[in-house]
């Protein structure tokens, strides 16, 4: 049998009322009376019911978290970044894997918003129409979280992904490489994938250099694309002398296929991605790679969805944290 809030407040002695309040932490309750009901509760195993304190409150002190991929490292440091700030101001969070699939996504943001979560955290692929229509009937907060929308409607929390992509070319022109290839995401993905392959091209153009479509291969951001993108690259008549990788897996992949086919990094070709994983310190040589703060991004995503959720004021809904170049062995001079 379930344990109610009556055997609690008839075990204890006490009104319901009065175990309601020691239940929600209310402080207009006498030390030994709140020791006693917290007793009563020990001894009966009561758990108090989320569902029907969510429906007096209007609020269920949970916040809904669309995951592209949880079992990749850098969403994995955003949702932690996620948790620790929602666990300080005593919110749960549900945390959806999405796999950057729309209609995964579009599935997944109403059904979290039909589980009566108080605010919503989106980390996706392209923010489409369709998102913005779910996220328009939504009666609860939303933020964007490591991507943004082009019609800037919902607040967000990112870096400039195209300013990243510039200064990571940057770094390789800088050695006095020339001839650049760059392993894309998808070109569909205008926050991300679009933006980074513009910063590849702007920073060309800003240094004189002619943008070569044969120098660019389309990824879909893991290990396996990185490493056959390289392969195609080495093939090449005239094989370019650095990379830039829009992903650190893609990265990781290109190096092996390098390594595999008897060149050495950097010497024969140099590398540099964007995200700075965990996993850039551990592959050999170690990568030069644009850090991303994603434990940050993660963090003050959640303090702006928990400011909008209290109806705090809020100066700026659009949040661009900065990004910086973490130099390892993987990009030499020519």
């Amino acid at each position: 049998m379930t344990v109610t809030i009556y055997d609690v407040a008839r075990e204890a002695g006490v009104s319901m009322a009065t175990v309601s309040r020691v239940v929600n932490n209310n402080p207009n309750v006498k030390p030994a009376t709140r020791k006693k009901v917290y007793e009563a509760i020990e001894r009966l195993g009561y758990r108090p019911n989320a569902v029907a304190r969510g429906l007096a409150s209007k609020k269920t002190t949970t916040v809904g978290v669309v995951i592209p991929d949880i079992s990749n490292a850098i969403f994995a440091e955003v949702a932690r970044g996620i948790e620790d700030i929602a666990n300080m101001y005593h919110y749960n969070i549900i945390l959806c894997n999405a796999d950057k699939k729309k209609d995964k996504e579009i599935r997944v943001i109403n059904t979290l918003l039909e589980k009566q979560v108080d605010g919503l955290l989106f980390m996706g692929g392209a923010v489409t129409e369709e998102h913005l229509q779910a996220f328009k009937t939504a009666n609860v907060p939303i933020v964007l979280c490591a991507t943004s929308d082009e019609s800037g409607q919902i607040p967000s929390v990112d870096i400039n992904h195209e300013d990243a992509a510039f200064d990571a070319v940057q770094k390789l022109l800088e050695q006095g490489h020339k001839r650049i290839a760059m392993i894309s995401g998808t070109l569909q993905d205008p926050s991300i994938g679009y933006a980074r392959f513009q910063g590849y091209k702007r920073a060309l153009e800003a240094a004189g250099i002619a943008y070569d479509d044969s120098l660019v291969r389309i990824g879909n951001y893991r290990y396996e694309s990185g490493a056959e993108a390289m392969k195609y690259f080495i093939e090449l008549d005239e094989r370019p002398t650095a990379v830039f990788s829009a992903t650190d897996e893609m990265a990781i992949g290109a190096i092996h296929s390098i390594q595999d086919s008897g060149l050495k990094v950097p010497d024969d070709i140099s590398i540099i991605s964007v995200d700075n994983s965990r996993m850039a310190s551990m592959v050999r040589p170690q990568l030069t790679a644009v850090a991303q703060p994603m434990y940050d991004i993660g963090a003050v995503s959640m303090r702006l969805l928990t400011k909008l959720m209290k109806k705090e004021n809020v100066d700026q809904s659009k949040v661009i944290l900065p990004h910086e170049i973490v130099v390892r062995q993987s990009v030499g001079g020519i």
